[in-house]
């Protein structure tokens, strides 16, 4: 896979098919191989991109704190370093969080959104009080302990019942991230800001996507998306949780690919 350098880091990208530019960005705890069920579909008709966010996949180490912000800049050095002017930036999770912050500060580079079971708003302090004590947890005991915890979040209940096999996988490439990487992610994202106020100012075409079982962003985080968002569509996936994408491919592909065909013919 190829690389582009970005504030002293290796960002790992796959770079497949012709045609307009699609930027995938995945979940936190998860890698570019999240959107297994999408790249081929998608690289029939577009350009794909598919990044390991810094501290994921093969991407690099992160050695210190980081913002959502420096996450933009690693998806524009591939872009850059590739010669792409401006694409559709898909993101699930804190994929969309970064996709929303490029459309505020680098608009000129967004072409289109595509908004995966993701929130536009600040972490709530209940949240950040968990989240940190986990954190605590992880550096004791390692991330294995939490995984049965954070597996619930991740996936809906359908998931849970009939694709055992596919949640068990996820832990396994869960146990084996680069811990420090992952909490300085996990601090990234609970001082991230809210654009609440600005989505308003977000123009293009935008998908905003979430799965019926999302409980670690409910449906409700995208609804309010949807409704500040000017340009904006909404599709709910009936028996997916968090990981819509991965949960409920055949669905996905579809709503992402009407959306496509409809609003960049």
């Amino acid at each position: 896979m190829p690389f582009a350098d970005n504030q002293g880091l290796s960002i790992s990208f796959e770079d497949v098919g012709t045609g307009r530019a699609v930027v995938l960005g995945h979940s936190f705890l998860c890698a570019g191989t999240m959107w297994r069920g999408q790249v081929p579909a998608l690289a029939e008709h577009y350009r794909v991109l598919n990044l390991d966010l810094r501290g994921h996949g093969k991407s690099g180490e992160i050695t210190k704190p980081f913002s959502l912000y420096d996450a933009v800049s690693d998806v524009v050095a591939i872009l850059d370093a590739l010669g792409i002017e401006k694409a559709v930036w898909c993101g699930l999770s804190i994929g969309g969080m970064v996709a929303m912050r490029a459309a505020l500060t680098c608009p000129e580079r967004v072409e289109g959104l595509l908004l995966l079971d993701t929130d536009a708003g600040a972490e709530k302090t209940y949240h950040k009080l968990k989240y940190r004590l986990m954190g605590l947890g992880a550096q004791r005991l390692g991330i294995g302990p939490f995984l049965p915890s954070i597996a619930r979040l991740m996936f809906g209940a359908t998931a849970h019942r009939q694709q055992a096999a596919l949640v068990q996988e996820w832990k396994g490439e869960c146990s084996q991230v680069h811990l420090p990487s992952i909490l300085r992610c996990l601090e990234a994202l609970m001082k991230r800001d809210s654009l609440l106020a600005r989505l308003p100012e977000i123009n293009v075409p935008a998908l905003v996507l979430v799965g019926e079982e999302d409980r670690s962003l409910p449906p409700r985080l995208s609804h309010q998306i949807h409704d500040l968002l000017p340009n904006a569509e909404f599709v709910q996936i009936p028996a997916a949780g968090h990981l819509s994408a991965l949960e409920q491919p055949v669905p996905v592909n579809a709503a992402i690919l009407d959306f496509l065909g409809r609003r960049f013919s």
